[in-house]
């Protein structure tokens, strides 16, 4: 069997600290990875003079599959977001964030276990058309929805629903007001859950679920939505189970898929040893899945819940007084 090799991107500002974590996480459970680092973000400005080299392109589209850390877009003109370039140009059409909760979290909810599925590609979030006037009085942008973007996105759902045997699918739409790219999303949405007979499929407007998702998040399995209102409902489901610091996200396409730590790069707290990596070590735990580790992935999630659970060396935002480097050597102490 060859060694599966992985492209790592540390990233930046608490980056490097977590995406260390996971990798000694990984490697105590027998993954027996070979990692090739790359830089983007920051790191890789001021390292190579710019946000995504070509080097780093380069070993994500060799090796296929890439663990990545938060990474810092700095703010201003001229400046795309590195998340919304990757996506694009290795066509990541599927954004899965699944979110469980844990005993000894500061979650307001139990026993949540949601997965969105948001189509990362068009629409809304994709920045088509982004103009302002001379004046700067008016702006625009453009929405663009595709049949085939919209039966891609849904099919990855159903497909994923049934691999993992959920048993409802709820197609998240904003139809009733846009008619012409929801109601085409919603219409496609229609045409496929029919094709899946076992699995339940449901429909919701957009602004209904995000208050459903507050009062009954029990009555959600897995939800797929476009790209705006995906990114939007994902950090909501994140809430309900404690925050970001334990939602993991994975990017995925034909040929290439991306997992990483979906919050962001916490430059207030790097370099300090307070960070939480669960989020990291989560998104690891997808890729497993995605490589068909299960078993290694599960044996992570049992020891990563078994040490959030008891409260041993957690993180500050755990409620503990721990830093990353105590919390990760707890976990690799039960594995």
């Amino acid at each position: 069997m060859m060694t599966q090799r992985i492209t790592v991107i540390k990233g930046d500002g608490i980056g490097p600290d977590i995406v260390d974590s996971a990798l000694q996480v990984l490697d105590k459970v027998g993954c027996n990875f070979e990692y090739d680092f790359a830089d983007a973000g920051l790191v890789a400005l001021e390292n190579h003079g710019e946000l995504l080299p070509q080097a780093t392109l380069d070993l994500i589209a060799k090796n296929k599959i890439t663990l990545k850390g938060p990474l810092t877009t700095p703010v201003g003109e001229g400046f795309t977001s590195i998340n919304v370039s990757l996506r694009k140009q290795f066509q990541l059409y599927a954004n899965v964030r699944p979110v469980i909760s844990f005993k000894g979290t500061k979650a307001r909810y139990e026993d949540i276990n949601i997965l969105t599925v948001r189509e990362n590609t068009e629409g809304m979030y994709s920045g088509l058309g982004q103009v302002v006037s001379e004046d700067g009085s008016t702006a625009e942008a453009m929405s663009r929805i595709t049949r085939e973007g919209a039966e891609r996105i849904v099919r990855f759902a159903y497909e994923l629903a049934k691999r993992e045997g959920r048993k409802k699918v709820t197609a998240v739409h904003k139809a009733n007001i846009l008619k012409s790219t929801s109601g085409l999303f919603l219409k496609v949405a229609r045409e496929i859950g029919e094709q899946y007979p076992d699995i339940e499929s449901a429909e919701m407007i957009v602004d209904n679920t995000c208050m459903q998702l507050v009062m009954n998040p029990h009555q959600f399995d897995v939800i797929v939505t476009t790209n705006l209102f995906g990114d939007i409902i994902s950090d909501l489901c994140a809430g309900l189970i404690g925050g970001l610091g334990m939602a993991p996200g994975a990017n995925i396409g034909k040929d290439c898929s991306i997992f990483e730590a979906v919050h962001g790069s916490a430059p207030d707290i790097a370099g300090k040893n307070l960070a939480n990596p669960s989020s990291v070590i989560l998104a690891s735990v997808q890729m497993l899945e995605y490589l068909n580790m299960g078993d290694k992935a599960q044996r992570i999630i049992a020891a990563l819940r078994d040490v959030i659970e008891t409260g041993d060396r957690t993180t500050r935002d755990l409620g503990g007084t721990h830093g990353t480097t105590d919390f990760t050597q707890a976990v690799l102490d039960r594995l």
